[in-house]
């Protein structure tokens, strides 16, 4: 059984994607320093959130994502040394919930670490990534109320981390709860990482960062034309269409590019995020948790600089981004078109030069889509 289990559970929009990618890239040299990533695939630690808030949508889902948190566990019982367990959709759990992962990962000594931000730049990144996600609320109508449930990722439920630690906490001693500001921006990247590697024992500099990366933000018109775009997406509604199409090409690779006006929300919600940083900050220190970094990043300072809201983009804005952005996207058509006819007239050539049944297999296995031209005979 594993000596100690670290229980990464978010905050969503707090370098978890950066960390993750560093452990999954690095997961067979952590192993080598006794430190295990569970389960057969990174995928698993998400599904194992969905099983672990018992979301009723993944009853459907096939035989192998539902054995994901068994796969889990069944690693940890296997494995002598340390593990680390990482997916900011934990922070969702209930308080039930959150006490059966802890007693289902016991004997394991278990520590929950909990990355935070201040909730001002916790709120604007989430509602841009809830928009990535195909989300088409505005800003002012978002995250307006804490959900009771346990699927809602996307609002106060997660991205307060005074509520977090309120359902998370009461398990276990105040010195296994471990909360990790996100460091100032001025900082190193790798601070939170050399951080992080310190906490479950693995040596920082022992690893490849290079395919880690920051998760950068739209500008505001880029989101809110983005933001609009959504209404009209018909059935992009799998997690491969958003993450693929709608996060990745259309907003990480399109639109971020353009690196466009910064902005915050309305006055009001600055000051609900102020006051929910205050009352993050003085629950932490009153329940005695070992905090990595400095408690007062979690504060959303008193002077802000000028930014613009989401309300105050022009339609005008919006159809000088949209026009720009169709233009790239016809850009991109032809380049395919011209890239998939050139593969074309390379495989033809190669299927009149020689009848070679395992080249013929081996570029369908590559490109599926070829499987209609190789293998019609």
């Amino acid at each position: 059984m594993a000596s100690k289990v670290f229980l990464h559970i978010g905050l969503p929009k707090t370098a978890t994607t950066y960390l993750q990618t560093i452990l999954w890239g690095n997961r067979e040299a952590l192993a080598d320093q006794g430190l295990l990533l569970p389960g057969e695939e990174r995928h698993d630690h998400l599904w194992a959130t969905r099983i672990v808030r018992e979301d009723p949508q993944f009853r459907k889902a096939n035989e192998h994502r539902q054995g994901a948190w068994q796969r889990i566990l069944d690693d940890i019982a296997a494995w002598d040394g340390r593990a680390v367990v990482s997916h900011e959709f934990f922070a969702a759990a209930s308080q039930a919930q959150a006490a059966r992962v802890i007693a289902d990962l016991a004997p394991a000594e278990v520590h929950l670490v909990v990355t935070a931000r201040e909730p001002l730049g916790l709120f604007t990144a989430s509602w841009q990534e809830s928009i990535k996600n195909r989300d088409t609320r505005s800003m002012a109508d978002y995250s307006t109320v804490e959900t009771d449930d346990t699927g809602g990722v996307w609002n106060w439920r997660t991205l307060d981390v005074h509520r977090v630690l309120q359902r998370w906490s009461p398990d276990l001693p105040p010195a296994q709860v471990h909360v990790l500001p996100l460091p100032a921006q001025d900082a190193p990247r790798r601070t939170i990482w050399d951080r992080f590697a310190a906490l479950v024992g693995a040596d920082p500099d022992s690893v490849d960062l290079s395919q880690s990366f920051p998760n950068t933000s739209m500008g505001v018109a880029e989101a809110e034309t983005l933001r609009r775009m959504n209404h009209h997406l018909g059935d992009f509604n799998s997690a491969i269409d958003r993450g693929t199409y709608i996060r990745t090409f259309l907003a990480d690779e399109r639109l971020v590019p353009r690196q466009g006006d910064r902005y915050w929300p309305s006055s009001d919600r600055v000051e609900e995020a102020r006051e929910r940083g205050k009352s993050a900050v003085a629950h932490i220190a009153e329940q005695g948790f070992d905090v990595i970094g400095d408690l007062d990043t979690l504060l959303v300072p008193d002077q802000l600089p000028e930014r613009r809201t989401p309300e105050s983009v022009t339609d005008a804005e919006v159809a000088e981004v949209a026009v720009e952005l169709a233009a790239r996207m016809l850009h991109d058509v032809r380049d395919l078109r011209h890239e998939r006819r050139a593969l074309r007239h390379e495989v033809e050539r190669e299927r009149h030069r020689a009848d070679n049944p395992s080249l013929r297999l081996a570029l369908v296995h590559r490109w599926p889509w070829l499987s209609r031209l190789l293998l019609r005979d």
